[in-house]
């Protein structure tokens, strides 16, 4: 039996992935079925670079039962109402924002047109008695997987693979949400709550136009509308990808909306797109073919001062709404790291070429079990938000998407704290020999 498990991470950050990260470790170490587990530097490049980190201090940490991740975990699915402090290295990981591992967008061949890169991979894998290899990523990452897993079939090899899901796009399907995206729901409605103490405070006419994450899925854009309640009815528009955008009807939209108050706050994706599929303002593509977007609020910022003379400005959140380790969900980082332990789990039963995915058993309380899918039903492909969870005039989000993401961003993360900061883990770039 081979002795070492390889770990690795992939495309964008998120708040919770280092906490997937963390239950891999663990499940391993639990396990008592391998001698150790690695790490790979910037994805799957680092295992073409034989760019390998050691995880001993994190392991050693789970054998000592220091970790303590499970406080959040073992108190069973409901919400998390008490704050949560790591204790331990493996703690502190797991509330770590962005990617311990490193990351890297590089999209693999398929085999069958060139087969050199694998077959380097693969002699690498071998070489290092690599038995389990996981990858935590979103959908471009499965993509790599699921072509590795198709790879070791065809040529008989008895490594197994599996893909750990993350994106605060929540845009992978067969899972009903994806580790990262109640945090950066939950970072999204509390700064929008605040801006709208801000925005709200001059009596003259004024349009605000925040600009948020999402491609092709409106996920994250949807989730503004958590920040209304009794006190505050901002954003009053939210516009998502999935329906087209028109820029005149926005404008009279805002027009309506200055009727009832000197104050409108609009919520976009920055995919949002015309009839004809073009993108407000897009700009160039990246490695994968994907548009590289932006300016879609900046945009709208001048069409409403051109058109309605008054005073507007734009705000784009940006890269803030997956790394705010401060404003972490109890509930993400828990369903993360217990992703990462099912994950291990799974694998270790004979089972490659798979991920596992979070079934929601009910809304209040808030319940989930973790199955898994196999990969080649999920790379590749996008989970939008229902079109019946987007109001006629295409405005808006209905209720099912508040009860949707409401249960996703409960429970406090309590950080350790230096001079003043958030005292985060940096990772040692010491390789190994």
């Amino acid at each position: 039996m081979r002795k070492r498990v390889l770990v690795a991470q992939s495309g964008g950050p998120t708040v919770a992935i280092n906490a997937s990260l963390a239950g891999v470790i663990a499940g391993v170490a639990r396990s008592g079925e391998y001698e150790r587990i690695i790490g790979a530097a910037n994805g799957i490049l680092g295992v073409l670079n034989e760019r390998f980190i050691d995880l001993s201090i994190f392991e050693n940490d789970v054998k000592a039962g220091n970790d303590s991740i499970s406080d959040i975990v073992t108190s069973g699915n409901d919400d998390v109402q008490k704050a949560w402090c790591p204790k331990s290295q493996l703690d502190r990981l797991a509330v770590t924002p962005s990617m311990y591992l490193g990351s890297c967008r590089f999209k693999l061949p398929f085999y069958e047109e060139d087969s050199r890169l694998y077959e380097k991979i693969f002699a690498i894998l071998d070489k290092n008695d690599i038995g389990m290899f996981f990858y935590i990523g979103g959908n471009d990452s499965m993509d790599t997987v699921n072509k590795l897993s198709a790879y070791a079939k065809s040529i008989s090899s008895d490594i197994r693979f599996a893909g750990i899901p993350k994106s605060i796009d929540n845009d992978l399907p067969h899972t009903d949400h994806t580790p990262g995206y109640g945090s950066a729901a939950k970072y999204i409605a509390a700064s929008i709550a605040e801006m709208a103490h801000d925005v709200k405070i001059y009596d003259i006419p004024c349009v605000t136009i925040i600009e948020l994450m999402g491609r092709n899925a409106g996920w994250l854009t949807g989730a503004a509308a958590l920040a209304r309640n009794e006190y505050n009815e901002l954003p009053q528009l939210i516009y998502l990808p999935e329906v087209d955008f028109d820029k005149d009807e926005f404008i009279e939209d805002v027009k309506n909306e200055l009727k009832k108050s000197n104050c409108v706050m609009v919520a976009v994706s920055e995919g949002i797109h015309d009839s004809d599929g073009n993108y407000i303002n897009a700009g160039t593509s990246d490695t994968f073919g994907h548009d590289q977007l932006g300016g879609a609020a900046k945009t709208l910022e001048f069409l409403v001062k051109e058109k309605l003379h008054i005073k507007c400005r734009s705000v784009e959140i940006n890269i803030m709404q997956r790394c705010a380790a401060h404003m972490a969900a109890g509930t993400d980082i828990r369903e993360a790291y217990e992703l990462g332990i099912a994950g291990v789990k799974y694998a270790i039963e004979g089972n490659t070429g798979f991920i596992p995915v979070l079934k929601r058993i009910s809304d209040a309380p808030y319940r989930s079990v973790i199955e898994y899918a196999d990969l080649k039903s999920i790379a590749n492909v996008e989970k939008k938000v229902p079109l019946e969870w987007i109001n006629k005039a295409h405005n808006n989000v209905t209720d099912n998407m508040l009860e949707y993401v409401k249960p996703l961003i409960n429970g406090e993360i309590m950080l350790p704290y230096k001079n003043g900061l958030p005292d985060h883990l940096w990772q040692d770039t010491k390789y190994m020999d």
